[in-house]
């Protein structure tokens, strides 16, 4: 469908075209009409399909027609990344609209203090904030949230995952003529099943199919010892030169920083990001990333979701991700928008079991790869699950005990 027959306005139309598009996601498809209506809604589905414009249009017709110096939009996210990335594309699609809004996010100096101070106070149309940062401002009596209409909740599980929900419920005690609330989540659990009948009125309910990579990706595995992954790592990217952009997924921030001093002691054009750094060195990183100035970035779950990097040529996930829905947003990276690309998991012998279950979560068997000449030889493939004590054992889901 085009945005065209959602029934957003020329001005709206104007700036999608402007970005270069005209034809709708499902998923921008189902939710548009129903927000530019009034009602809450509540939709599952995963990273890459278009759900930040998906919210982010229809309220930002809903404020151009207000054309009030107000605040009318409160969005939630659980990262600084994805909070900046949303306010980053409501200032692209706001362009002729002249629509203000800010992100509120922790990490930050004493101007960046000062300039989200002001914004809460002088009626910024749109506030995107992080929980824990937003209520800092709250807590210090300045914040009068009294015009906001419109609470939007994105990564909702992943919020739920940080303990976010006490400071989402005194968050919206702020908000005392809130008249929609629209949730978006990329898993319906029965925590966000129960925390949307909890917050939801009569919600429309729109799921996408959930936990399929994207057809255009091509998905590896390699058995292997711990031992070899480094020496594997460096022969993936060295043996494909001409992808420009890769990234390497590790699950801890340590592991982060092994493979990142292991790439650079090689001679490549590789940067590391996770929650240690600094507001303004993941900015830094990030800008360069995507300017395609630095060819692979190693990092942790951070870079999974919400982050807006296009063209990423290769995903390679140092170890099987600790629940089977990461794969999935790992993976997300690549192949966005009918492009293709590749992802490739190392698979030790104690997490081949854990594999096989993400394989059946994604409905396919992932093609076992031989490991290259000079690697060593690679472990059998066996999924019995590990029994006995000691080590790290997981549960059906994927998540550690």
């Amino acid at each position: 469908m085009k945005f065209a027959e959602l029934g957003l306005n020329e001005s709206i139309l104007e700036a999608i075209g402007y970005m270069g598009f005209d034809t709708a996601t499902p998923i921008q498809e189902k939710i548009i009409p129903e927000i530019l209506k009034g009602k809450d809604v509540i939709a599952c589905a995963q990273t890459g399909t278009g759900k930040t414009a998906a919210f982010v249009l229809p309220s930002l017709q809903l404020i151009a027609e207000n054309s009030k110096d107000e605040t009318n939009t409160l969005i939630l996210s659980p990262t600084r990344e994805l909070a900046i990335q949303i306010e980053q594309q409501i200032q692209g699609l706001s362009y002729f609209l002249g629509v203000s809004s800010l992100a509120i996010y922790g990490g930050g100096d004493g101007n960046s203090f000062t300039e989200q101070k002001k914004a809460l106070q002088s009626g910024t149309n749109v506030i995107v904030a992080t929980p824990g940062k937003l209520i800092s401002h709250l807590n210090l009596g300045y914040v009068k949230f009294d015009t906001v209409t419109h609470l939007i909740l994105d990564e909702a599980d992943r919020m739920l995952d940080m303990n976010f929900f006490d400071d989402i419920e005194k968050i919206r005690k702020y908000l005392p003529n809130l008249k929609q609330t629209s949730m978006f989540s990329a898993t319906m659990s029965p925590k966000i099943k129960d925390m949307a009948k909890k917050i939801l009125n009569n919600p429309t309910q729109v799921i996408l199919e959930l936990s399929k990579p994207a057809e255009g990706v091509l998905q590896v595995a390699y058995p292997c010892y711990d031992q070899q992954k480094s020496a594997l790592i460096l022969n993936l990217v060295r043996d494909r030169k001409s992808l420009e952009s890769i990234i390497v997924f590790c699950s801890t921030k340590k592991k982060v920083s092994e493979v990142f001093q292991e790439l650079r002691a090689a001679g490549e054009s590789v940067e590391a990001i996770s929650s240690s750094l600094d507001q303004d060195k993941r900015e830094s990183v990030l800008l360069k990333f995507r300017a395609k100035k630095i060819r692979i970035l190693v990092g942790t779950d951070v870079i999974s979701r919400g982050i807006d990097i296009k063209d990423i040529n290769l995903v390679i996930n140092y170890g099987v991700p600790n629940e089977a829905e990461d794969y999935v947003h790992r993976v997300g990276r690549t192949a966005r928008a009918n492009t293709t690309g590749i992802a490739i998991t190392l698979v030790s012998p104690r997490d081949m079991a854990q594999f096989e279950e993400i394989e059946k979560l994604i409905g396919r068997t992932v093609t076992k790869s031989p490991l290259p000449e000079g690697i060593g030889a690679a472990p059998k493939w066996n999924a019995k699950k590990p029994s006995g004590g000691g080590g790290n054992k997981r549960n059906y889901k994927g998540k550690r005990k």
